[in-house]
């Protein structure tokens, strides 16, 4: 049972608790806004927000046996990291194969994903140039663009993606937002 002391003790820690939950850790600082720019690099699924430049496929393949290799295996095949390249078809089956080519739904968002994350050791390191062109490779390789073809702010959002119809939006457009 409680008595007005310990109903009193209780509600004094309670406000001692949420003061220093309000105040926080105190780790870290505050971001400036310099370095809250140069992270604001999203790019929507219809390529809003591409940067300008351009990569082919065969500048992906330099660039990607010097800074990809190591981790996604030859042409994409996976070991030690994650396979890119292959899956085509295994998704509904018992063990899915999740690789650019097979679950991925929009080629900009291959972009988008290369260029903030990868190589994962130095992320946002690329240029935007040598982003299109390891995209350009990775697209190749999954049979999805011709060797020729040239990856840019225009041609990107173009690319069909073989899953592209498969997913459905956590939250749908809304005229009224």
């Amino acid at each position: 049972m409680f008595t007005r002391k310990s109903l009193w003790l209780c509600s004094l820690f309670s406000a001692a608790f949420v003061s220093a939950a309000q105040e926080g850790p105190g780790l870290g600082v505050q971001a400036t806004p310099a370095q809250i720019a140069a992270w604001d690099i999203s790019i929507a699924p219809d390529g809003e927000g591409l940067p300008a430049g351009s990569g082919t496929v065969v500048d992906g393949e330099v660039l990607y046996l010097a800074q990809c290799v190591a981790c996604h295996g030859f042409e994409g095949s996976g070991n030690p990291n994650n396979q890119l390249v292959g899956g085509h078809g295994s998704l509904s089956g018992p063990r899915p194969v999740k690789t650019v080519g097979s679950y991925w739904p929009y080629a900009t968002t291959v972009f988008d994903y290369t260029r903030r994350a990868m190589p994962y050791a130095y992320s946002n390191s690329l240029t935007d140039d040598q982003v299109y062109s390891v995209t350009a490779y990775l697209l190749f390789l999954n049979g999805i663009i011709d060797k020729e073809d040239v990856m840019d702010a225009n041609t990107l959002p173009q690319v069909e993606m073989p899953n592209r119809d498969n997913f459905v939006l956590a939250y749908p457009e809304n005229p009224d937002w």
